[in-house]
């Protein structure tokens, strides 16, 4: 199995860009630099691998950021297959000219790529493209453009919408993410610019990256290295709200400009989990196609940037949950474009790995339609802080008047433990984990349901349904769903925040007033999970998940140009008038 973390994929180019070459192993045929020119005169460069023989074959087409030497096994695994591999570096990034800007011209130079490799000798004209993460992103773009030969894309473990799953969330700002990704991306960047470094003095050490204490992002970023060699992060900050600098390339506002299906690959654990799912969901919906809305089909593995692996973080998913992304990828587009029987020809569009039981089973669609919404109400007598407390989760609504405060300070976050994480594992490990340190803090609020009399299966989106008042203009509330063994351990299954500001909408923010009771609607994305007999449901309730989201500094004020913060007390309120609750897909069996 290719085995590959997707956001920090770094190999040494072997061939510098003019040296075009040709030559083959003992059972393909490579060809490597090889040129092409966009439409503004930029010239990007690819390696190719296809088949012996003068036969025509389909082509997959994968443009990286990641430095396309470091995809000889998949080239060589596809010509193997029959097809024609393009494996190319994107602008601005190892071999390729032009200047690095995360989306900006992807639309563009992916039609222009796709036109390109479908005129190859030894191409049949059909093009089909893969990969994740950045790469999955390439795809999107590029099939907004529409290029006429086009037939297929397999995005894996990506957005659908580069401000709200991508650089924000809930109005929150992806701060481990952004800061990490920018800064092994910046090492690139730094080489390019200094030809004979010899080592990173211009790259990730004085970039973002190990700066997650500092309140003021912007000045922790070091804003005048950073604006030379990632400015597009300070224009990320700059731009909190979604604008037009982030409508210009949204994938949710497109899917009708989507004509080709898609064999979208997500994973519990992941960090575009929301997005990728949001992807399948969009393109079987609004597609601008019959075959793009009919064919389009889903794949939820676990791992994704946590690891494809058996196990992830603490947790041992079982014997059939290794994911063998290349294989899958191949089988999709040999029934695509070959018309093979394969998995994919058995009717149903979705194959989800069920956690729990660790078990996969395929699906006609998502959500699914027996999934019954059940609501768990949030109940206590007022002292649900941490673990210890008193909190419950009932099929039955609260009726008394009682609720739950705890004091947020900025200065003391929450810390992040396990979950969607990308991309700097040896400081904080992703997917799993026990959180009984977090539960312990008199910060957090932790509602459980007794132990479960028969095992109960919760597969789709997750919502916590928020009723709370803080002392502060702005705050955050998190919320996490948790897993809980009969010994305690507890093990998260997915998480989410919603800034206080943007409870209404992520276009414009609205100061929240202190004291008044808002209803807020956190989206917890989606899991499949089987709470085991004697387990317990569980969901954490908070006010930071640090540092994978800026802490909110609870002033109103733009965290990222600001130091100053105050504490906040954020009270849940949880009675008839005020009905709190955990909102979750309920699947009999």
């Amino acid at each position: 199995m290719l085995k590959k973390t997707l956001c920090l994929i770094a190999f040494a180019a072997a061939v510098l860009p003019g040296t075009a070459a040709s030559n083959q192993t003992s059972d393909v045929i490579v060809e490597r630099n090889v040129a092409m020119k966009t439409r503004d005169g930029v010239t990007l460069y690819a390696d190719l691998y296809r088949p012996f023989g003068d036969q025509a074959v389909p082509v997959l087409l994968t443009r990286t950021p990641y430095d396309k030497s470091g995809g000889s096994e998949v080239g060589r695994l596809g010509a193997l297959r029959g097809f024609m591999m393009v494996i190319q570096d994107v602008r601005g990034r190892y071999t390729s000219e032009g200047e690095w800007y995360p989306f900006k011209h992807e639309i563009e130079d992916g039609y222009d790529t796709v036109e390109w490799a479908a005129a190859l000798p030894h191409s049949s004209g059909k093009v089909g493209m893969f990969s994740g993460s950045y790469v999955g992103a390439t795809q999107m773009l590029a099939a907004i453009g529409h290029p006429p030969h086009l037939a297929g894309i397999c995005p894996v473990v990506t957005a659908s919408n580069y401000h709200e799953n991508w650089t924000y969330q809930g109005g929150a700002f992806e701060q481990w993410f952004n800061e990490s990704w920018t800064s092994a991306l910046a090492q690139d960047t730094a080489n390019r610019t200094i030809r004979n470094a010899t080592n990173a003095m211009v790259g990730s050490s004085v970039l973002p990256l190990n700066q997650y204490p500092v309140f003021n992002l912007k000045q922790a970023a070091g804003a005048e290295i950073t604006g030379k060699l990632a400015p597009y992060f300070l224009d990320w900050l700059a731009h909190p709200e979604y604008d037009s600098y982030w409508k210009q390339w949204s994938i949710e506002e497109n899917y009708a400009n989507i004509q080709v299906p898609a064999l979208v690959i997500a994973a519990w654990y992941d960090i575009f989990q929301g997005g990728s799912i949001r992807n399948y969901e969009g393109i079987r919906a609004h597609g601008g196609s019959e075959d793009a809305r009919t064919k389009t089909q889903l794949v939820v593995a676990i791992g994704g940037h946590s690891g494809w692996t058996r196990k992830v973080g603490a947790v041992d998913f079982g014997a059939d949950a290794p994911f063998d992304e290349v294989t899958i990828m191949l089988d999709w587009y040999d029934y695509l474009f070959k018309g093979k029987q394969n998995k994919f020809a058995n009717g149903k569009t979705v194959k989800i790995f069920v956690m729990g039981e660790n078990k996969w089973r395929d699906e006609a669609m998502w959500p699914l339609e027996r999934a019954q919404e059940t609501r768990y109400f949030l109940q206590s007598d007022g002292k649900a802080n941490s673990a210890a407390g008193d909190g419950l989760l009932s099929n039955a609504e609260a009726g008394k008047a009682v609720a739950d405060s705890y004091v947020y300070d900025p200065a003391n976050p929450v810390p992040t433990t396990g979950g969607p994480l990308c991309c700097d594992v040896p400081h904080l490990s992703p997917g799993p984990q026990d959180q009984k340190a977090v539960e312990s803090r008199q910060d957090v609020l932790v509602y459980s349901t007794p132990p479960l009399d028969a095992d109960t299966e919760v597969t789709g989106e997750v919502t916590l349904d928020l009723f709370a008042k803080s002392s502060a203009v702005d705050t955050d509330f998190t919320g996490k769903l948790v897993d809980v063994a009969p010994d305690g351990t507890a093990i998260n299954l997915t998480e989410g925040i919603l800034r206080g500001k943007y409870r209404e909408s992520r276009v414009q923010g609205t100061p929240i007033e202190p004291g008044k009771v808002y209803e807020y609607k956190i989206d917890l994305w989606s899991t499949s999970n089987v709470f085991l007999k004697g387990h317990r449901i569980r969901v954490e309730l908070s006010s930071s998940n640090f540092p994978r989201f800026d802490r909110n500094l609870n002033t109103g004020k733009n965290d990222a140009v600001s130091a100053e913060f105050v504490k906040a007390t954020n009270t849940v309120l949880h009675d008839s008038a005020h009905p709190s609750a955990l909102i979750l897909p309920v699947v009999p069996r």
